[in-house]
C-alpha cells in the first residue's frame, strides 16, 4: 500500500492511473479537491478496490494520522500543492498554507508514524516529495541547466513556497533521519492538465476561436516533460533512490513559449486545415517577475537510476493535442464546473 497526496490533480491522477496500470499494489489517494482536483480524471477506476479515495487536506492533523494508522503505507508520494504562478501572484496565502504549513503538518504526522514502525518496515519506508525546477530561479540564455547543486533562488510566491517545503523535507531527513526523497521536475504537459496552463490553454482557446495570449515577447524558455515520463521517473526514484538525495527530472526539451504556441497552431491545422490559428496569437503584458528561462540537467537520474524520458516533445505534444481533441467533454465539464456535480453524483460516499 502507498499513499498519494494530491492524487486527483493533473500529475497526481496521471500517476495513480499509471501506477495501477502497472501494479496491483493499492493506493490511498488523499486530495483536497480544490479547483484543479478532479475525480473525473479517475473515473476509469470506479469500483476498483485497489484505489481508495479520501477527500481531505494534508494539513489535517486528525485525518492524516488516522489514515496512516489505518492503512500502514510503505511509502508516501507527496504531490499535493498549489502550483500556478499567476494564482500565487494574486493570492499567495493559499500557497503558504498548503505548500509550507501543509507540508510541515504532513511531515509531522509521517514522522510519528514512521517512528512507530517495526525495524524492517522502518528501513523500507520512503517519503517522496515532488517539487519543481522553479525553486532554482531563472537562467540567462547561455547559463548551464539546473543541477541538483544549484542554489535556490525562487522568484514567485509559488516557487518560494515550494522551496520552503523542500527545505523542510531536507531538514526532517537531517534532523530526524526520516528517509525522504526529493524530485524537482521541469514543466509538465499531457492529459488532464487544467486549462489555465500554457499548453492546454492554447489548445482550448484555439478550438473555440479565442485569442491565444502570450506573455511579453514569448521568448521565455522552459524545459518540457511529458507527464507519463514524469510518472515513470517518480516510480524509479521511489524504487531505487537513495534517502536524502534530490533528483532533477527533465525532458531535455527546451523551447520558447512562442514556439510552443505556433507548434500547437500548426498541429491543430492538420485536423482543421482551413483554420488560421496563428492569427489568434495575441501578445499581452508580461506577468510580474516572469522568469526568463528554466532548464533541467537530468544527468544524475540517468547516471544513477538509469532513467530517461521516453517521449520527445514532438511525440508528446501530438499525444497531448489528440487527447484534448478526443476529450472535449472533459474540457467543457472543467470550464463549467459540472464536474463538481459529477463528483457529488458519483462519490456521495467519499470518506471524510
Amino acid at each position: 500500500m502507498i499513499l498519494v497526496t494530491g492524487g486527483a490533480g493533473f500529475i497526481g491522477s496521471n500517476f495513480v492511473l499509471d501506477w495501477l496500470a502497472q501494479s496491483d499494489e493499492k493506493i490511498v489517494n488523499l486530495d483536497k479537491l480544490t479547483y484543479a482536483g478532479n475525480l473525473q480524471n479517475l473515473s476509469s477506476l470506479t469500483g476498483d478496490s485497489r484505489h481508495y479515495f479520501v477527500q481531505g487536506d494534508i494539513g489535517d492533523i486528525q485525518l492524516v494520522p488516522q489514515l496512516l494508522k489505518q492503512h500502514q503505507p510503505r511509502a508516501i508520494i507527496n504531490l499535493a500543492a498549489e502550483s500556478h504562478v499567476d494564482r500565487s501572484i494574486h493570492g499567495p496565502e493559499d500557497f503558504i498554507q498548503t505548500n509550507i504549513l501543509g507540508t510541515f503538518r504532513l511531515l509531522e504526522a509521517v514522522r510519528t508514524y514512521w517512528n512507530e514502525l517495526e525495524t524492517q518496515e522502518k528501513q523500507n519506508f520512503r517519503f517522496l516529495h515532488v517539487s519543481t525546477d522553479e525553486v532554482y530561479g531563472s537562467l540567462t540564455l547561455n547559463e548551464p541547466a539546473f543541477t541538483e547543486e544549484h542554489p535556490y533562488q525562487p522568484n514567485s510566491p509559488y516557487s518560494a513556497s515550494k522551496a520552503s517545503s523542500d527545505h523542510l523535507v531536507r531538514a526532517y531527513h537531517h534532523t530526524y533521519k526520516l528517509p525522504v526523497l526529493t524530485t524537482n521536475c521541469s514543466n509538465n504537459y499531457g492529459p488532464f492538465q487544467f486549462p489555465e496552463k500554457l499548453i492546454p490553454l492554447m489548445i482550448v482557446n484555439a478550438l473555440t476561436g479565442k485569442s491565444l495570449p502570450v506573455y511579453g515577447d514569448g521568448q521565455q524558455i522552459r524545459d518540457w516533460l511529458y507527464v507519463t515520463d514524469h510518472c515513470s521517473a517518480i516510480r524509479r526514484v521511489l524504487e531505487a533512490g537513495i534517502p536524502g538525495e534530490t533528483y532533477n527530472i527533465g525532458g531535455w526539451n527546451e523551447k520558447p513559449n512562442i514556439d510552443i504556441v505556433k507548434m500547437i497552431c500548426d498541429l491543430l491545422g492538420e485536423t482543421y486545415p482551413n483554420s488560421t490559428f496563428q492569427n489568434l496569437i495575441t501578445y499581452v503584458q508580461d506577468r510580474p517577475g516572469h522568469d526568463r528561462r528554466y532548464a533541467i540537467d537530468a544527468k544524475k537520474i540517468e547516471r544513477e537510476l538509469n532513467w530517461r524520458p521516453a517521449e520527445t516533445f514532438a511525440t508528446g505534444i501530438r499525444k497531448t493535442i489528440q487527447w484534448y481533441l478526443n476529450n472535449q467533454q472533459w474540457i467543457n465539464n472543467v470550464q463549467t464546473g459540472s464536474y463538481r456535480e459529477w463528483i457529488e453524483k458519483n462519490y456521495t460516499g467519499i470518506a471524510q
